[in-house]
């Protein structure tokens, strides 16, 4: 694997800067912190990390931008991911946003139901708002979340988690949690699984997706198809300064087919979903690595 396709996917900064950043989001708006980054820290970024070439070069491909709208876009998206990281952050302040839900009736029915179900999410948006509201009372949510990111974040997550019927497990290397996903699922509670990136298990399935080959994480389809479980895919994305709208989307397999069947018909409606919605928010997208197989000629 290249040096760029080696991005660590953790939150920015040590604990000292986050601390800092909730203390300070608590006295001042987010839109102050907004002009802060696009002045002084997006240049940077784009001018020091690979990241901007990397989007620029997804812009080109995946979109056909032309180089300069395809440098706007980068831009744009490299903004748009800085704000998402303050309104983490502003969360986790006690900052509220207004939250839109386009699909919610799907979840609620599900989670009034005693069989357990899936949620697929995606490094698109800010999925994390997700967790603060859609929430079932009486059915426990489990979230699946990357066991490297930074302990302050763990932390914080952990806080704001408390006063709802939400818990995180993080993926290990190990595969351990293998065991505690079983066990959710046969407590009959609602799992969330990031699908659109390969972490732990290295076995994945190739789809075509945005006019390119491109590798998934086979685990969250095998997981579902294996009990033959209801799945839905959930995306947040940012709509103005203070707001985000929820996309909840039931994806409806055939569970009467062969299990290989199942998982392919399954990961092509969990893709096309998400094309779906990067198509209506192509500066959303937060996989700052070469996603997509392919290698420039």
């Amino acid at each position: 694997m290249d040096e760029e396709k080696k991005w660590k996917g953790t939150t920015y900064g040590n604990g000292w800067m986050h601390r800092w950043l909730i203390r300070l989001l608590r006295y001042i708006d987010v839109q102050v912190l907004y002009v802060f980054v696009a002045v002084f820290v997006v240049p940077v970024c784009l001018i020091l990390n690979r990241s901007g070439r990397i989007i620029y070069r997804y812009f080109r491909r995946q979109f056909g931008y032309s180089a300069w709208k395809a440098l706007r876009k980068t831009y744009a998206n490299h903004y748009q991911f800085s704000q998402v990281v303050i309104d983490k952050f502003a969360m986790y302040a006690g900052k509220k946003f207004k939250i839109d839900v386009e699909g919610y009736s799907h979840f609620q029915s599900l989670a009034e139901q005693e069989p357990a179900f899936i949620q697929l999410s995606s490094h698109i948006g800010n999925y994390e708002i997700a967790g603060y509201s859609l929430v079932a009372e009486n059915k426990p949510f489990n979230a699946l979340v990357f066991f490297g990111e930074k302990e302050s974040v763990m932390q914080n997550r952990a806080k704001m988690f408390s006063t709802t019927n939400i818990h995180m497990i993080p993926i290990k290397s190990d595969m351990s949690h293998l065991y505690e996903i079983d066990q959710i699922l046969g407590r009959g509670e609602i799992l969330s699984m990031p699908s659109d990136r390969i972490i732990g298990s290295k076995k994945y399935i190739e789809l075509d997706f945005l006019g390119g080959k491109a590798k998934f994480p086979l685990g969250p389809f095998r997981v579902a198809t294996m009990r033959g479980l209801d799945v839905i895919a959930v995306n947040v994305m940012k709509t103005a300064a203070k707001s985000y709208k929820i996309y909840v989307t039931p994806l409806r397999y055939d569970k009467s087919a062969t299990r290989q069947a199942q998982v392919e018909e399954l990961s092509g409606l969990y893709v096309k979903e998400l094309e779906r919605i990067i198509r209506m928010y192509p500066t959303q997208w937060y996989n700052f690595y070469d996603f997509w197989t392919e290698v420039d000629e």
